[in-house]
């Protein structure tokens, strides 16, 4: 146990360092920060350490093996009415839960609160039952999601205003604690599928319920007027004395731990009915089960607290020093960097990188997907950056984006494109919502001309994006790479029947190959 807390140090501070350090060189170089901000964010950057590192404890040992639990059973059951009804009501609860969804209905002004975040909860309800139906019913992934995005792109010219704010939506639904959850029952369905190809059934699923909250942004766009939308932006808190810094960082604890236990509860409760009506674990198990939920909970109560207040305070100030510089063009390199670094930092990425390499038993490394999603967040918090600078509409940028992805589908390896989209909504996590989103803000503010709602919102829907282009374009060299050595080792192998027939002639070599 030790050893693997240590290990689990380890990687968090890894994860954690880059992003820190680049605030700091930032803070000496260009963009000084306030002192009490600074303060903040140092305090902040040793929650996530420790925070991350209890976080990825407590899912070895309780979320994933819950998941998988529910999703066999769920399966196995081979009781339609009952897989569809736990489904729904389950996206429905924890998407309703989830404050970062809570947060963004409160920023669409036009749109009521309670309506945004009820039909965006039944959206994920729905789509999530679609995505065990895939796994039931044998559907391929590729075909629900080239039937989804024109109708969605087909919708958003009804209501255009609103495409942004329903790409965002989509990202901020899959959380730290339900990500790992839904990884673990796609696990689930594939351990109990007949299919010879049912590796490719553990992904997916993130994806689908990823559409849902986009077309539900967009048909309660058509009923409401967007002119009705203000945004006002809250300034960027400080403190001036460790008293105010303990006050700040206890309120955000106490508020991350019922955040958190919102979310938490109605998977605990899901997970408790199939323990009594058919799982039967052992007491052994559930001691294991239930000492990784407390590690689950703690760790994440201290990673939102430190990514809320210790790092959005930070980027709001960054965003709004580094926008208004002469020379803001900085922004779009200097991003390239702080995407890579953020994704790192992002919980669920870490989740998703280990089960894709445990599924294909190493194929698919986990620095080799953490490479292909870094580079896809360094890529679009770029695209952001030249959305804002250069006044482009967001349209120019989604449209070529998922044609780009869509279109891959039909070239890379089916298990890449699982992955490839879940890996989109994943990054767009915790660290996006509270870092890259008031980073954003920040440069729009300062900015003349350039409004929050139309340039700001929809950062957070790019990430979601790029990252399935770049895994789907390391699928496509993987496969490349695998044929070439698949080639080479034919080769080797004609050459040693050769060899061993006693053919010296070249001649007689060739024809040999030949056949």
């Amino acid at each position: 146990m030790r050893k693997n807390l240590l290990e689990k140090l380890k990687e968090s501070v890894q994860c954690v360092l880059p992003i820190g350090i680049i605030i700091l060189i930032l803070h000496f170089t260009i963009a000084p920060l306030p002192g009490g901000t600074l303060a903040l964010m140092l305090v902040g950057m040793v929650l996530l350490i420790i925070g991350l590192t209890l976080f990825s404890l407590g899912t070895d040992m309780a979320m994933m093996p819950m998941g998988e639990h529910v999703g066999s059973a769920l399966l196995t059951s081979r009781k339609l009415p009952l897989l569809v009804a736990v489904l729904f009501v389950f996206g429905f609860i924890v998407t309703a839960a989830e404050p970062a969804l809570q947060l963004l209905s409160e920023q669409v002004s036009s749109i009521p609160s309670t309506a945004f975040v009820m039909c965006v909860s039944v959206s994920v309800g729905i789509f999530l039952v679609v995505a065990a139906l895939r796994v039931l019913l044998r559907w391929k992934l590729s075909r629900i999601l080239l039937v989804m995005y024109p109708l969605i792109f087909i919708l958003a010219i009804f209501s255009s205003e609103y495409l942004a704010v329903s790409f965002d939506a989509s990202a901020v639904t899959t959380g730290p604690v339900t990500v790992p959850f839904l990884l673990a029952i796609g696990a689930g369905f594939a351990a109990v599928s007949a299919a010879k190809d049912s590796e490719e059934d553990n992904f997916g699923i993130c994806a689908i319920c990823s559409l849902g909250p986009i077309i539900a942004v967009l048909i309660l766009g058509m009923f409401y007027d967007p002119s009705n939308n203000q945004y006002s932006p809250e300034p960027a808190s400080t403190v001036n004395s460790a008293g105010e810094l303990v006050s700040v960082f206890g309120r955000g604890l106490l508020d991350s731990f019922f955040e958190v236990l919102m979310v938490l509860i109605p998977m605990l409760v899901i997970f408790l009915v199939f323990q009594i009506v058919k799982l039967k674990l052992s007491r052994t198990e559930l001691v294991k089960i239930f000492v990784g939920l407390g590690y689950l909970l703690v760790g994440l109560t201290i990673f939102l607290a430190g990514v809320n207040c210790g790092f959005m305070p930070a980027a709001i100030t960054l965003g709004e020093t580094m926008g208004g510089l002469e020379y803001n063009w900085i922004l779009i390199p200097l991003c390239l960097v702080i995407g890579a670094c953020v994704v790192m930092a992002e919980p669920a990425v870490h989740v998703l990188n280990k089960q894709v390499e445990e599924i294909t038993n190493g194929a698919i490394s986990r620095k080799m997907m953490l490479v292909g999603m870094a580079v896809g967040m360094a890529l679009a918090m770029s695209l952001a950056m030249v959305r804002i600078l250069f006044d482009i509409s967001i349209w120019w940028v989604l449209v070529p984006g998922y044609a780009l992805a869509l279109l891959l589908t039909f070239v890379v390896p089916k298990i890449f494109v699982g992955i490839g989209f879940d890996s989109g909504g994943i990054a767009a996590g915790a660290m996006s919502a509270a870092f890259v989103l008031p980073f954003t803000i920040g440069v729009c503010n300062a900015i003349p001309g350039r409004e929050v709602l139309s340039h700001a919102f929809g950062v957070v829907g790019l990430i979601a994006m790029m990252p399935s282009i770049t895994v789907q374009v390391m699928g496509l060299i993987y496969k490349i790479k695998l044929k070439r050595n698949e080639r080479l080792e034919a080769e080797a192998e004609v050459l040693d029947a050769a060899e061993a027939e006693g053919m010296d002639d070249p001649d007689d070599m060739e024809i040999w190959s030949s056949w």
